[in-house]
């Protein structure tokens, strides 16, 4: 039996182990993917305390390399369902722990058109810093959320010849920091009030047809699409141990506490009014400490 079980290897989940090991407790983290949760999505942190700039993957890798020194053992495997006794079940094995934290995150979503699934990993992809370089020199789209889609669009310019940016408003926010910055790229397009109406391609992406506001449409022949638009929790599976709102997020009356004794919650996958890498480590440290504290 572990002292405790943390699924997701996120930020938050990542320093739910920190002090964890710290505190000298047997500790086991599942992951479904990779460590580093959405941050190594990210091209440059330049909002987190004492650190001026740092690339998404590398904080992620330092956090995860720390964790492993302390050693913390990590397991890729998918979390299926939790019981109420605490068994955690997966896709390959059964644990059992003293106390759980869901540290899940959530997962960018789909735009959900035609041809889409088909050509994941042949043109079109989810993550512009994962496989933006393998569209050096060539033309792509990105289509999105304001926020996530400008960062992403910004890394693309500097590698692709040219970027089509799809928005489905008529205009920005003009706090966006990043608005002036990619207005002033020569190889970045616009294309305002559109949205994307059909994937074209077969055994690779070909091309897109976008629409406007007026019925108006266009054939864009491109080699990448990035699709930025928004996120979506993971938490299905654990609704028997907890408070789900409409979006799926785990409602928490204090921020760490869940519904079921000896089960927390950190990070993303709870309501919370600011999803930032700071919140998420703040999450992650006070959801290890709070368990370790009320399973003595």
């Amino acid at each position: 039996m572990y002292d405790i079980i943390i699924i997701g290897a996120g930020p938050a989940g990542l320093t739910a182990a920190l002090y964890a090991r710290r505190a000298n407790k047997k500790i086991l983290i599942l992951e479904a993917k990779c460590y580093g949760g959405q941050i190594v999505n990210v091209n440059k942190i330049e909002n987190y305390p004492a650190i001026a700039s740092i690339s998404g993957f590398d904080f992620a890798t330092n956090l995860y390399n720390q964790v492993k020194d302390l050693g913390a053992e990590i397991r890729y495997e998918t979390v299926l369902r939790i019981e109420k006794d605490k068994t955690v079940i997966t896709n390959k094995n059964k644990y059992t722990a003293r106390a759980i934290i869901l540290a899940t995150g959530s997962e960018r979503k789909k735009l959900k058109i035609e041809n889409e699934d088909n050509l994941i990993g042949k043109g079109v992809s989810y993550c512009a810093t994962c496989d933006g370089n393998f569209y050096k020199n060539k033309p792509v789209a990105i289509i999105g959320d304001e926020n996530d889609a400008m960062e992403d669009a910004l890394y693309l310019a500097d590698l692709s010849s040219k970027v089509y940016f799809i928005y489905s408003k008529d205009n920005f926010n003009n706090k966006n920091i990043n608005v002036e910055e990619l207005k002033s790229k020569d190889n970045v397009e616009f294309i305002m009030n559109s949205t994307i109406e059909r994937i074209n391609g077969t055994e690779k992406l070909e091309s897109i047809d976008i629409i406007n506001n007026h019925n108006e449409k266009r054939n864009i022949k491109i080699s990448g699409l990035f699709i930025a638009v928004g996120q979506e929790p993971k938490n299905k599976m654990f609704s028997n141990l907890v408070e789900l709102d409409k979006n799926g997020y785990i409602i928490s009356s204090d921020g760490v506490h869940t519904k079921s004794k000896g089960v927390y919650v950190a990070g993303d996958a709870r309501v919370k009014d600011l999803r930032q890498l700071t919140t998420a480590v703040s999450d992650g440290s006070i959801a290890a400490t709070t368990a370790i504290k009320e399973m003595n």
